[in-house]
Protein backbone atom coordinates (compact mmCIF):
# COMPACT_ATOMS: atom_id res chain seq x y z
CA UNK A 1 0.00 0.00 0.00
CA UNK A 2 1.25 3.48 -0.76
CA UNK A 3 0.00 7.02 -0.53
CA UNK A 4 0.39 9.18 -3.63
CA UNK A 5 -0.60 12.81 -3.95
CA UNK A 6 0.16 15.58 -6.40
CA UNK A 7 0.07 19.33 -6.06
CA UNK A 8 1.28 22.21 -8.14
CA UNK A 9 4.37 23.91 -6.69
CA UNK A 10 4.00 27.69 -6.48
CA UNK A 11 7.51 28.09 -7.85
CA UNK A 12 7.75 25.14 -10.20
CA UNK A 13 10.91 25.74 -12.25
CA UNK A 14 10.68 22.92 -14.71
CA UNK A 15 12.50 23.32 -18.01
CA UNK A 16 10.57 22.60 -21.21
CA UNK A 17 11.10 19.32 -23.03
CA UNK A 18 14.18 19.43 -25.21
CA UNK A 19 16.00 21.90 -22.98
CA UNK A 20 19.46 20.50 -22.09
CA UNK A 21 18.59 20.90 -18.42
CA UNK A 22 15.14 19.36 -18.58
CA UNK A 23 15.80 15.65 -18.41
CA UNK A 24 18.34 13.19 -17.12
CA UNK A 25 21.01 11.86 -19.41
CA UNK A 26 20.59 14.05 -22.47
CA UNK A 27 23.21 13.53 -25.11
CA UNK A 28 25.07 16.76 -24.52
CA UNK A 29 24.20 17.91 -21.00
CA UNK A 30 23.51 15.18 -18.42
CA UNK A 31 21.65 16.66 -15.48
CA UNK A 32 23.66 17.02 -12.27
CA UNK A 33 22.63 15.93 -8.80
CA UNK A 34 23.70 16.13 -5.18
CA UNK A 35 22.42 14.18 -2.18
CA UNK A 36 22.52 15.87 1.22
CA UNK A 37 22.33 13.44 4.17
CA UNK A 38 20.90 14.22 7.60
CA UNK A 39 21.04 11.47 10.21
CA UNK A 40 22.51 8.07 10.96
CA UNK A 41 24.69 5.54 9.15
CA UNK A 42 21.58 3.91 7.70
CA UNK A 43 20.73 7.24 6.07
CA UNK A 44 24.29 7.56 4.73
CA UNK A 45 23.95 4.17 3.06
CA UNK A 46 20.46 5.00 1.76
CA UNK A 47 21.97 8.12 0.20
CA UNK A 48 24.49 5.91 -1.62
CA UNK A 49 21.53 4.00 -3.09
CA UNK A 50 19.84 7.26 -4.12
CA UNK A 51 23.01 8.41 -5.86
CA UNK A 52 23.37 5.03 -7.56
CA UNK A 53 19.83 5.14 -8.91
CA UNK A 54 20.26 8.68 -10.22
CA UNK A 55 23.50 7.77 -11.97
CA UNK A 56 21.88 4.70 -13.50
CA UNK A 57 19.11 7.00 -14.77
CA UNK A 58 21.68 9.22 -16.51
CA UNK A 59 22.41 11.93 -13.95
CA UNK A 60 25.97 12.89 -13.05
CA UNK A 61 27.23 14.07 -9.68
CA UNK A 62 27.74 17.81 -9.33
CA UNK A 63 31.31 19.08 -9.05
CA UNK A 64 32.54 19.78 -5.49
CA UNK A 65 32.32 23.55 -5.90
CA UNK A 66 28.77 23.22 -7.25
CA UNK A 67 27.80 20.96 -4.34
CA UNK A 68 29.18 23.46 -1.85
CA UNK A 69 26.95 26.16 -3.36
CA UNK A 70 23.94 23.79 -3.62
CA UNK A 71 23.96 24.29 -7.38
CA UNK A 72 22.75 21.12 -9.08
CA UNK A 73 19.86 20.25 -11.35
CA UNK A 74 18.50 17.87 -8.71
CA UNK A 75 19.05 18.28 -4.97
CA UNK A 76 17.94 15.38 -2.77
CA UNK A 77 17.70 15.81 1.00
CA UNK A 78 17.69 12.52 2.91
CA UNK A 79 16.10 13.33 6.26
CA UNK A 80 16.19 12.03 9.83
CA UNK A 81 13.30 12.17 12.31
CA UNK A 82 14.99 10.94 15.48
CA UNK A 83 15.70 14.31 17.11
CA UNK A 84 13.44 17.29 17.80
CA UNK A 85 15.46 19.58 15.53
CA UNK A 86 15.03 17.30 12.49
CA UNK A 87 12.25 19.42 11.01
CA UNK A 88 14.17 22.61 11.75
CA UNK A 89 17.18 21.28 9.88
CA UNK A 90 15.07 20.19 6.91
CA UNK A 91 13.18 23.46 6.51
CA UNK A 92 16.37 25.44 7.07
CA UNK A 93 17.91 23.54 4.15
CA UNK A 94 14.77 24.00 2.03
CA UNK A 95 14.66 27.72 2.79
CA UNK A 96 18.23 28.13 1.53
CA UNK A 97 17.39 26.15 -1.61
CA UNK A 98 14.33 28.25 -2.49
CA UNK A 99 16.38 31.19 -3.77
CA UNK A 100 18.83 28.87 -5.54
CA UNK A 101 15.96 27.19 -7.36
CA UNK A 102 14.34 30.52 -8.29
CA UNK A 103 17.55 31.50 -10.09
CA UNK A 104 18.07 28.09 -11.72
CA UNK A 105 15.38 27.12 -14.27
CA UNK A 106 14.75 23.39 -14.38
CA UNK A 107 16.12 22.66 -10.91
CA UNK A 108 14.24 20.04 -8.85
CA UNK A 109 14.24 19.40 -5.10
CA UNK A 110 13.39 16.00 -3.59
CA UNK A 111 12.93 15.09 0.08
CA UNK A 112 13.24 11.49 1.27
CA UNK A 113 14.01 9.55 4.43
CA UNK A 114 12.38 9.23 7.83
CA UNK A 115 10.92 12.74 8.14
CA UNK A 116 9.43 12.42 4.65
CA UNK A 117 7.85 9.10 5.71
CA UNK A 118 6.44 10.79 8.80
CA UNK A 119 5.26 14.17 7.49
CA UNK A 120 4.30 13.21 3.93
CA UNK A 121 2.27 15.94 2.19
CA UNK A 122 2.95 18.45 4.96
CA UNK A 123 6.39 19.08 3.42
CA UNK A 124 5.00 20.37 0.14
CA UNK A 125 2.42 22.38 2.08
CA UNK A 126 5.16 24.16 4.05
CA UNK A 127 7.69 24.31 1.19
CA UNK A 128 5.73 24.38 -2.09
CA UNK A 129 8.91 24.64 -4.14
CA UNK A 130 9.66 20.97 -3.34
CA UNK A 131 9.06 18.71 -6.36
CA UNK A 132 9.22 15.19 -4.90
CA UNK A 133 8.58 13.62 -1.49
CA UNK A 134 9.28 9.88 -1.05
CA UNK A 135 9.61 7.61 1.97
CA UNK A 136 11.92 5.04 3.49
CA UNK A 137 10.06 2.14 1.85
CA UNK A 138 10.21 3.31 -1.77
CA UNK A 139 13.72 4.61 -2.45
CA UNK A 140 13.54 2.96 -5.86
CA UNK A 141 10.82 5.40 -6.97
CA UNK A 142 13.07 8.49 -6.90
CA UNK A 143 14.05 8.72 -10.62
CA UNK A 144 10.48 8.00 -11.77
CA UNK A 145 9.00 10.60 -9.41
CA UNK A 146 11.47 13.24 -10.61
CA UNK A 147 10.55 12.59 -14.22
CA UNK A 148 6.83 12.57 -13.40
CA UNK A 149 7.11 15.87 -11.54
CA UNK A 150 8.98 17.38 -14.48
CA UNK A 151 6.47 16.07 -17.02
CA UNK A 152 3.32 16.96 -15.05
CA UNK A 153 4.70 20.25 -13.70
CA UNK A 154 3.41 19.41 -10.23
CA UNK A 155 4.85 17.99 -7.03
CA UNK A 156 4.77 14.24 -6.51
CA UNK A 157 4.31 12.80 -3.01
CA UNK A 158 4.55 9.02 -2.85
CA UNK A 159 4.88 7.21 0.49
CA UNK A 160 4.76 3.41 0.60
CA UNK A 161 3.47 1.81 3.79
CA UNK A 162 5.69 -1.26 3.48
CA UNK A 163 9.02 -2.07 1.91
CA UNK A 164 8.74 -2.23 -1.87
CA UNK A 165 12.30 -3.24 -2.81
CA UNK A 166 15.08 -4.31 -0.41
CA UNK A 167 17.48 -1.32 -0.58
CA UNK A 168 20.58 -3.48 -1.03
CA UNK A 169 19.27 -4.69 -4.39
CA UNK A 170 19.33 -1.11 -5.71
CA UNK A 171 22.22 0.47 -7.64
CA UNK A 172 24.75 2.00 -5.26
CA UNK A 173 27.20 4.86 -5.73
CA UNK A 174 29.78 4.18 -3.00
CA UNK A 175 31.39 7.18 -1.36
CA UNK A 176 34.63 5.32 -0.69
CA UNK A 177 36.70 2.73 -2.50
CA UNK A 178 38.43 1.50 0.67
CA UNK A 179 35.48 1.19 3.08
CA UNK A 180 31.80 0.41 2.58
CA UNK A 181 28.48 -0.06 4.35
CA UNK A 182 26.56 -3.33 3.93
CA UNK A 183 22.98 -3.62 5.27
CA UNK A 184 22.18 -6.94 6.87
CA UNK A 185 18.62 -5.93 7.83
CA UNK A 186 16.16 -3.05 7.70
CA UNK A 187 13.54 -2.05 10.22
CA UNK A 188 13.29 -2.80 13.93
CA UNK A 189 11.09 -5.01 16.14
CA UNK A 190 11.81 -3.12 19.39
CA UNK A 191 9.27 -0.79 20.99
CA UNK A 192 11.41 1.78 22.80
CA UNK A 193 9.05 4.51 24.00
CA UNK A 194 11.29 7.37 22.85
CA UNK A 195 11.97 6.07 19.33
CA UNK A 196 9.98 6.63 16.14
CA UNK A 197 12.24 4.52 13.89
CA UNK A 198 10.12 1.30 13.94
CA UNK A 199 7.08 3.34 12.88
CA UNK A 200 8.99 4.88 9.98
CA UNK A 201 11.15 1.94 8.83
CA UNK A 202 8.81 -0.92 9.72
CA UNK A 203 9.38 -4.35 11.19
CA UNK A 204 12.79 -5.98 10.85
CA UNK A 205 13.51 -7.66 7.54
CA UNK A 206 16.67 -9.78 7.33
CA UNK A 207 18.75 -10.48 4.26
CA UNK A 208 20.00 -14.00 3.65
CA UNK A 209 23.65 -14.56 4.65
CA UNK A 210 24.65 -15.55 1.12
CA UNK A 211 23.40 -12.22 -0.27
CA UNK A 212 25.30 -10.28 2.38
CA UNK A 213 28.54 -12.17 1.87
CA UNK A 214 28.25 -11.79 -1.90
CA UNK A 215 27.97 -8.01 -1.48
CA UNK A 216 30.96 -7.95 0.88
CA UNK A 217 33.02 -10.02 -1.58
CA UNK A 218 32.07 -7.65 -4.42
CA UNK A 219 33.20 -4.66 -2.35
CA UNK A 220 36.53 -6.35 -1.59
CA UNK A 221 36.99 -7.24 -5.26
CA UNK A 222 36.50 -3.54 -6.07
CA UNK A 223 39.26 -2.55 -3.63
CA UNK A 224 37.65 -2.23 -0.19
CA UNK A 225 39.55 -3.42 2.87
CA UNK A 226 36.94 -2.37 5.45
CA UNK A 227 33.23 -3.16 5.70
CA UNK A 228 30.66 -2.05 8.28
CA UNK A 229 27.59 -4.27 8.71
CA UNK A 230 24.47 -2.17 9.28
CA UNK A 231 21.17 -2.84 11.02
CA UNK A 232 18.88 -1.14 13.50
CA UNK A 233 19.60 -4.10 15.81
CA UNK A 234 22.31 -6.25 14.25
CA UNK A 235 22.40 -8.94 16.91
CA UNK A 236 18.73 -9.84 16.39
CA UNK A 237 19.72 -10.70 12.82
CA UNK A 238 18.50 -14.15 11.81
CA UNK A 239 15.34 -14.24 13.93
CA UNK A 240 13.22 -13.79 10.79
CA UNK A 241 14.57 -16.98 9.25
CA UNK A 242 14.87 -18.91 12.49
CA UNK A 243 18.58 -18.77 13.37
CA UNK A 244 19.32 -16.82 16.54
CA UNK A 245 23.04 -17.46 16.16
CA UNK A 246 23.14 -16.05 12.63
CA UNK A 247 24.96 -12.82 13.47
CA UNK A 248 27.91 -14.53 15.14
CA UNK A 249 28.08 -16.94 12.18
CA UNK A 250 28.03 -13.98 9.79
CA UNK A 251 30.97 -12.35 11.58
CA UNK A 252 32.96 -15.58 11.38
CA UNK A 253 32.10 -15.96 7.69
CA UNK A 254 33.43 -12.45 7.03
CA UNK A 255 36.68 -13.65 8.55
CA UNK A 256 37.14 -16.11 5.67
CA UNK A 257 36.95 -13.46 2.92
CA UNK A 258 40.43 -12.98 1.49
CA UNK A 259 41.49 -9.34 1.32
CA UNK A 260 38.94 -8.11 3.88
CA UNK A 261 41.06 -6.61 6.66
CA UNK A 262 38.53 -4.81 8.87
CA UNK A 263 34.95 -5.69 9.80
CA UNK A 264 32.80 -3.44 11.97
CA UNK A 265 29.09 -3.41 12.83
CA UNK A 266 26.46 -1.08 14.20
CA UNK A 267 24.33 -1.09 16.21
CA UNK A 268 23.62 -3.92 18.65
CA UNK A 269 21.01 -3.90 21.43
CA UNK A 270 22.13 -4.91 24.94
CA UNK A 271 19.02 -7.03 25.48
CA UNK A 272 19.89 -9.35 22.59
CA UNK A 273 23.69 -9.25 22.81
CA UNK A 274 25.00 -12.77 23.41
CA UNK A 275 28.33 -14.36 24.29
CA UNK A 276 28.59 -16.10 20.92
CA UNK A 277 28.96 -12.66 19.33
CA UNK A 278 31.72 -11.75 21.81
CA UNK A 279 33.46 -15.04 21.00
CA UNK A 280 33.15 -14.38 17.26
CA UNK A 281 34.61 -10.90 17.69
CA UNK A 282 37.54 -12.15 19.76
CA UNK A 283 38.30 -15.16 17.55
CA UNK A 284 37.92 -13.59 14.10
CA UNK A 285 41.07 -11.58 13.34
CA UNK A 286 39.49 -9.10 10.93
CA UNK A 287 36.60 -8.18 13.27
CA UNK A 288 37.76 -5.00 14.95
CA UNK A 289 38.11 -4.51 18.73
CA UNK A 290 35.40 -1.85 18.72
CA UNK A 291 31.84 -1.93 20.00
CA UNK A 292 29.06 0.66 19.97
CA UNK A 293 26.69 -0.40 22.75
CA UNK A 294 23.76 1.99 23.42
CA UNK A 295 23.17 2.51 27.15
CA UNK A 296 20.44 5.23 26.96
CA UNK A 297 20.17 5.39 30.78
CA UNK A 298 21.92 3.91 33.80
CA UNK A 299 18.71 3.91 35.86
CA UNK A 300 16.80 0.64 35.89
CA UNK A 301 13.56 2.53 36.55
CA UNK A 302 14.10 4.76 33.52
CA UNK A 303 15.16 1.81 31.36
CA UNK A 304 11.85 0.17 32.26
CA UNK A 305 9.94 3.34 31.27
CA UNK A 306 11.93 3.43 28.01
CA UNK A 307 10.95 -0.22 27.36
CA UNK A 308 14.61 -1.15 27.12
CA UNK A 309 14.53 -4.82 28.12
CA UNK A 310 17.82 -4.94 30.02
CA UNK A 311 19.06 -3.42 33.25
CA UNK A 312 22.31 -1.69 34.20
CA UNK A 313 23.85 -4.83 35.73
CA UNK A 314 23.37 -6.76 32.49
CA UNK A 315 24.84 -3.87 30.50
CA UNK A 316 27.95 -3.69 32.67
CA UNK A 317 28.27 -7.47 32.51
CA UNK A 318 28.40 -7.35 28.71
CA UNK A 319 31.17 -4.75 28.82
CA UNK A 320 33.11 -6.81 31.36
CA UNK A 321 32.96 -9.93 29.18
CA UNK A 322 33.95 -7.98 26.06
CA UNK A 323 37.02 -6.61 27.83
CA UNK A 324 37.94 -10.02 29.22
CA UNK A 325 38.20 -11.30 25.64
CA UNK A 326 39.45 -8.04 24.05
CA UNK A 327 41.26 -5.93 26.67
CA UNK A 328 42.00 -3.10 24.23
CA UNK A 329 38.46 -2.79 22.83
CA UNK A 330 37.14 0.75 22.47
CA UNK A 331 33.49 0.92 23.56
CA UNK A 332 31.19 3.81 22.65
CA UNK A 333 27.55 4.47 23.50
CA UNK A 334 24.36 6.54 23.25
CA UNK A 335 22.84 8.26 26.30
CA UNK A 336 19.61 10.23 26.74
CA UNK A 337 19.48 12.82 29.54
CA UNK A 338 16.18 14.09 30.94
CA UNK A 339 13.79 11.32 29.93
CA UNK A 340 10.28 12.02 31.32
CA UNK A 341 10.15 11.30 35.03
CA UNK A 342 13.93 11.08 35.45
CA UNK A 343 14.81 12.03 39.04
CA UNK A 344 18.13 13.25 40.38
CA UNK A 345 18.67 9.74 41.77
CA UNK A 346 18.01 8.25 38.32
CA UNK A 347 20.50 10.64 36.79
CA UNK A 348 23.14 9.77 39.39
CA UNK A 349 22.65 6.10 38.45
CA UNK A 350 23.54 7.06 34.86
CA UNK A 351 26.64 8.90 36.10
CA UNK A 352 27.62 5.79 38.08
CA UNK A 353 27.25 3.46 35.09
CA UNK A 354 29.15 5.85 32.81
CA UNK A 355 32.01 6.05 35.32
CA UNK A 356 32.14 2.26 35.50
CA UNK A 357 31.83 1.73 31.74
CA UNK A 358 34.86 3.78 30.72
CA UNK A 359 33.46 4.65 27.29
CA UNK A 360 36.02 6.01 24.86
CA UNK A 361 33.36 8.36 23.52
CA UNK A 362 29.61 8.86 23.50
CA UNK A 363 26.67 10.32 21.66
CA UNK A 364 24.84 12.26 24.38
CA UNK A 365 21.40 13.79 23.84
CA UNK A 366 18.95 15.88 25.79
CA UNK A 367 15.57 14.17 25.58
CA UNK A 368 13.21 15.73 23.07
CA UNK A 369 9.62 14.48 22.58
CA UNK A 370 8.88 12.94 19.20
CA UNK A 371 5.21 13.11 18.20
CA UNK A 372 3.84 9.63 17.73
CA UNK A 373 5.98 8.03 20.46
CA UNK A 374 4.61 6.97 23.89
CA UNK A 375 7.22 9.04 25.72
CA UNK A 376 5.93 12.27 24.14
CA UNK A 377 2.74 12.09 26.21
CA UNK A 378 4.22 10.72 29.44
CA UNK A 379 3.85 12.66 32.64
CA UNK A 380 6.94 14.18 34.18
CA UNK A 381 8.35 16.10 31.21
CA UNK A 382 11.34 17.93 32.70
CA UNK A 383 12.09 21.66 32.50
CA UNK A 384 14.73 22.59 29.98
CA UNK A 385 17.01 24.10 32.61
CA UNK A 386 17.04 20.87 34.64
CA UNK A 387 17.89 18.77 31.60
CA UNK A 388 20.61 21.22 30.54
CA UNK A 389 22.27 21.20 33.95
CA UNK A 390 22.32 17.40 34.08
CA UNK A 391 23.58 17.20 30.53
CA UNK A 392 26.51 19.48 31.34
CA UNK A 393 27.44 17.37 34.38
CA UNK A 394 27.37 14.18 32.34
CA UNK A 395 29.30 15.86 29.54
CA UNK A 396 32.02 16.89 31.96
CA UNK A 397 32.29 13.35 33.32
CA UNK A 398 32.53 11.75 29.88
CA UNK A 399 35.04 14.36 28.68
CA UNK A 400 37.29 13.43 31.62
CA UNK A 401 36.91 9.71 30.92
CA UNK A 402 37.54 10.19 27.19
CA UNK A 403 40.71 12.14 27.96
CA UNK A 404 41.93 9.47 30.40
CA UNK A 405 41.18 6.62 27.98
CA UNK A 406 42.96 8.47 25.16
CA UNK A 407 45.98 9.12 27.38
CA UNK A 408 46.32 5.35 27.90
CA UNK A 409 47.02 5.03 24.17
CA UNK A 410 50.22 7.10 24.28
CA UNK A 411 53.20 4.88 23.48
CA UNK A 412 51.12 2.24 21.70
CA UNK A 413 51.93 1.18 18.14
CA UNK A 414 48.85 1.38 15.92
CA UNK A 415 47.90 0.48 12.37
CA UNK A 416 46.05 3.44 10.87
CA UNK A 417 43.87 3.13 7.76
CA UNK A 418 44.44 6.42 5.93
CA UNK A 419 41.17 8.24 5.27
CA UNK A 420 39.96 10.37 2.40
CA UNK A 421 39.71 13.94 3.60
CA UNK A 422 41.71 15.34 6.47
CA UNK A 423 41.64 16.81 9.92
CA UNK A 424 41.09 20.55 10.21
CA UNK A 425 44.78 21.32 10.91
CA UNK A 426 46.42 18.54 8.92
CA UNK A 427 47.52 20.78 6.05
CA UNK A 428 49.29 23.26 8.31
CA UNK A 429 50.94 20.56 10.40
CA UNK A 430 51.84 18.20 7.53
CA UNK A 431 49.71 15.38 8.84
CA UNK A 432 47.30 12.86 7.40
CA UNK A 433 44.37 11.30 9.26
CA UNK A 434 42.80 7.90 9.58
CA UNK A 435 41.32 5.31 11.88
CA UNK A 436 43.03 2.79 14.14
CA UNK A 437 41.71 -0.74 14.42
CA UNK A 438 39.59 0.32 17.40
CA UNK A 439 38.19 3.19 15.27
CA UNK A 440 39.93 6.00 17.17
CA UNK A 441 40.75 8.99 14.99
CA UNK A 442 44.54 9.36 14.57
CA UNK A 443 46.42 12.31 13.05
CA UNK A 444 49.75 11.05 11.66
CA UNK A 445 52.83 13.16 10.93
CA UNK A 446 54.86 12.31 7.84
CA UNK A 447 58.65 12.07 8.06
CA UNK A 448 60.41 15.42 8.33
CA UNK A 449 60.52 17.28 5.02
CA UNK A 450 57.51 15.56 3.47
CA UNK A 451 54.38 17.53 2.74
CA UNK A 452 50.96 15.97 3.24
CA UNK A 453 48.60 16.27 0.26
CA UNK A 454 45.04 16.43 1.54
CA UNK A 455 41.70 16.23 -0.20
CA UNK A 456 41.13 15.20 -3.79
CA UNK A 457 44.12 15.49 -6.13
CA UNK A 458 44.01 18.58 -8.34
CA UNK A 459 46.13 17.15 -11.16
CA UNK A 460 47.74 13.96 -12.41
CA UNK A 461 51.03 15.31 -11.06
CA UNK A 462 49.88 14.58 -7.50
CA UNK A 463 52.58 12.16 -6.21
CA UNK A 464 49.91 9.88 -4.73
CA UNK A 465 48.76 9.02 -8.26
CA UNK A 466 52.10 7.72 -9.52
CA UNK A 467 52.12 4.10 -10.70
CA UNK A 468 55.06 3.60 -8.39
CA UNK A 469 55.51 5.89 -5.39
CA UNK A 470 57.75 8.86 -5.93
CA UNK A 471 58.28 8.67 -2.20
CA UNK A 472 57.71 5.34 -0.49
CA UNK A 473 56.77 7.16 2.73
CA UNK A 474 53.79 8.92 1.15
CA UNK A 475 50.56 6.99 1.85
CA UNK A 476 47.32 7.25 -0.09
CA UNK A 477 43.74 6.91 1.21
CA UNK A 478 43.23 3.20 1.76
CA UNK A 479 46.86 2.47 2.64
CA UNK A 480 47.90 1.34 6.15
CA UNK A 481 50.42 3.33 8.21
CA UNK A 482 52.08 1.85 11.31
CA UNK A 483 52.97 4.55 13.87
CA UNK A 484 53.45 5.18 17.56
CA UNK A 485 51.04 7.44 19.47
CA UNK A 486 52.88 10.44 20.92
CA UNK A 487 50.05 12.71 22.15
CA UNK A 488 46.40 12.31 23.12
CA UNK A 489 43.27 14.45 23.28
CA UNK A 490 39.79 13.38 24.37
CA UNK A 491 38.57 12.72 20.82
CA UNK A 492 41.70 12.03 18.80
CA UNK A 493 45.26 10.76 18.98
CA UNK A 494 48.42 12.23 17.47
CA UNK A 495 51.22 10.05 16.12
CA UNK A 496 54.31 12.21 15.47
CA UNK A 497 56.74 9.31 15.83
CA UNK A 498 58.05 9.79 12.27
CA UNK A 499 59.37 13.27 13.11
CA UNK A 500 61.93 11.85 15.53
CA UNK A 501 62.88 8.88 13.37
CA UNK A 502 60.63 6.56 15.37
CA UNK A 503 58.04 4.04 14.29
CA UNK A 504 56.69 4.79 10.83
CA UNK A 505 55.93 2.33 8.03
CA UNK A 506 53.60 2.48 5.04
CA UNK A 507 51.89 -0.59 3.63
CA UNK A 508 50.46 0.07 0.20
CA UNK A 509 47.17 -1.77 -0.31
CA UNK A 510 44.74 -2.71 -3.06
CA UNK A 511 42.49 0.02 -1.65
CA UNK A 512 45.18 2.63 -2.15
CA UNK A 513 45.65 1.37 -5.70
CA UNK A 514 41.89 1.57 -6.34
CA UNK A 515 41.74 5.10 -4.94
CA UNK A 516 44.63 6.24 -7.17
CA UNK A 517 43.06 4.62 -10.23
CA UNK A 518 39.72 6.30 -9.54
CA UNK A 519 41.35 9.69 -9.11
CA UNK A 520 43.39 9.30 -12.31
CA UNK A 521 40.15 8.51 -14.15
CA UNK A 522 38.47 11.59 -12.67
CA UNK A 523 41.35 13.77 -13.84
CA UNK A 524 41.30 12.35 -17.36
CA UNK A 525 43.75 9.49 -16.99
CA UNK A 526 42.96 5.76 -17.17
CA UNK A 527 39.44 4.59 -16.31
CA UNK A 528 39.50 0.89 -15.62
CA UNK A 529 37.99 0.61 -12.18
CA UNK A 530 34.50 1.93 -12.85
CA UNK A 531 34.28 3.81 -9.57
CA UNK A 532 33.41 7.07 -11.32
CA UNK A 533 33.99 10.55 -10.02
CA UNK A 534 35.53 11.17 -6.66
CA UNK A 535 33.45 12.30 -3.71
CA UNK A 536 33.69 15.88 -2.57
CA UNK A 537 36.37 16.84 -0.12
CA UNK A 538 35.10 16.44 3.41
CA UNK A 539 35.78 15.25 6.94
CA UNK A 540 37.32 11.92 7.83
CA UNK A 541 34.58 9.35 7.24
CA UNK A 542 33.24 6.26 9.00
CA UNK A 543 33.90 7.95 12.31
CA UNK A 544 33.33 6.93 15.88
CA UNK A 545 30.69 8.67 18.02
CA UNK A 546 31.71 11.94 19.61
CA UNK A 547 30.38 14.06 22.44
CA UNK A 548 27.78 16.48 21.16
CA UNK A 549 26.26 19.50 22.84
Amino acid sequence: MSTTTSSTPQSAALAPAGDPGSGAGTATHPRTYLVRTLGCQMNVHDSEHMAGMLEQAGYTRAAPEEEAASRADVVVINTCAVRENAATRLYGNLGQLASVKAARPGMQIAVGGCLAQKDRGEIVGKAPWVDVVFGTHNLDALPVLLERARHNAEAQVEIAESLQVFPSTLPTRRESVYAGWVSISVGCNNTCTFCIVPHLRGKERDRRPGEILAEVEALVAAGAVEVTLLGQNVNSYGVEFGDRGAFAKLLRACGTIEGLERVRFTSPHPAAFTDDVIDAMAETPNVMPQLHMPLQSGSDRVLRAMRRSYRSAKFLGILERVRERMPDAAITTDIIVGFPGETEEDFLDTMRVVEASRFSSAFMFQYSPRPGTPAATMEGQLPKEVVQERFERLLGLQERISAEESARQVGRTLEVLVAEGAGRKDGARHRISGRARDNRLVHVALPAGDSAPTGAPESLADPRLADRPLDGDLPRPGDIVTVEVTHAAPHHLVADSALAGGTYAVRRTRSGDAWAQRERARLGGDDEDGHGAAPAEGPVTLGMPTLRR
